[in-house]
């Protein structure tokens, strides 16, 4: 019989903490459906959460798992990253079962959603925990008469030891949109190298991940032993690789200076070609984040 899970508070704003039978744990903020920690079962933290982060009604959370919907970026009429991130999200399921804890929340259109964005929506978002593995799905419905599209996207901030010891493998062959040099390019190499030269800013979408067989794999090795996360995606067509590097971080108010040492960003996303859903239908984008050799 699953256990349910009481609200508690984190930063100062509503929370869920999701704690499975074997120990792995997530904390998900009601404020923007934000992922702010994830610790598989007998590890540590796999999130970065800048300490300079505000976290207030309204404001967006530098770090974690930042939720963006209806528009990635600037690419289009709204605000940088839509207004998923900093709205309220209503609670639907929180409880520990079995072998793992589950979370779901919900955001629909109101009065001020359709302010900008003239759409008729119910968007969800799950968070699973269990052993070395976190899911996290976004489920979105057109609830109005009218077709509407959107772009959307994980923002996933991933600890690293050191930016310089961290690589990404899996990208070979995929084409990506380099934002730095606004120039298509090709991923000639297998592993994508963060902190090394040509690499000190990154902001990068690749194409067409969701056809890559194999998962990409994020390796840290900072400290004694080598980490490796496996990011697996579905739904997601896209994936963003993004670190700002010395000088841009050095400009964000809510990052350390040397803040950018300590993350890579790897995006589930859906950019190249929005998502089109005609009156009543549902569209979900999962990634899959897994811990290996635990």
């Amino acid at each position: 019989m699953p256990t349910p899970i009481a609200l508690t508070r984190h930063h100062g704003l509503e929370a869920l903490e999701l704690v499975a039978p074997d120990g792995a744990r997530a904390v998900l903020l009601l404020h923007g459906a934000h992922l702010t920690s994830w610790i598989p079962a007998g590890g540590e933290e796999q999130l970065y959460l800048s300490p300079k982060s505000s976290f207030a009604t309204g404001q967006a959370i530098r770090g974690g798992v930042p939720l963006i919907f209806p528009q990635f970026s600037a690419r289009g009429p709204l605000m940088r990253h839509g207004f998923a991130r900093t709205k309220p999200w209503q609670l639907v399921q929180a409880e520990q079962g079995v072998d793992d804890a589950l979370a779901v929340l919900q955001l629909t259109d109101d009065a001020a959603t359709r302010m900008v964005w003239p759409h008729a929506f119910s968007a969800e978002l799950s968070v699973r925990v269990s052993g070395q593995t976190l899911d996290i799905e976004l489920a979105v419905e057109n609830t109005g008469d009218t077709p509407f599209d959107f772009t959307a996207a994980l923002h996933t901030y991933l600890r690293t030891g050191a930016l310089d010891a961290t690589s990404l493998r899996g990208l070979a062959g995929l084409h990506y949109w380099d934002q730095v040099k606004n120039a298509e390019q090709v991923q000639r190499s297998d592993l994508v190298l963060p902190g090394s030269p040509g690499c000190e800013d990154l902001d990068r979408i690749y194409y067409q991940v969701s056809q890559l067989k194999e998962p990409l794999q994020l390796i840290d090795e900072s400290g004694t032993q080598r980490r490796a996360l496996d990011l697996l995606q579905q739904g997601f067509d896209d994936a963003v690789v993004w670190n700002p590097g010395a000088g841009k971080c050095a400009q964000l108010a809510d990052m350390p200076a040397d803040g950018y040492q300590q993350f890579l960003c790897v995006e589930a996303a859906a950019i190249e070609r929005p998502v089109l859903l005609q009156p009543g239908e549902v569209w979900s984008g999962l990634q899959s984040l897994r811990r290996q050799g635990a």
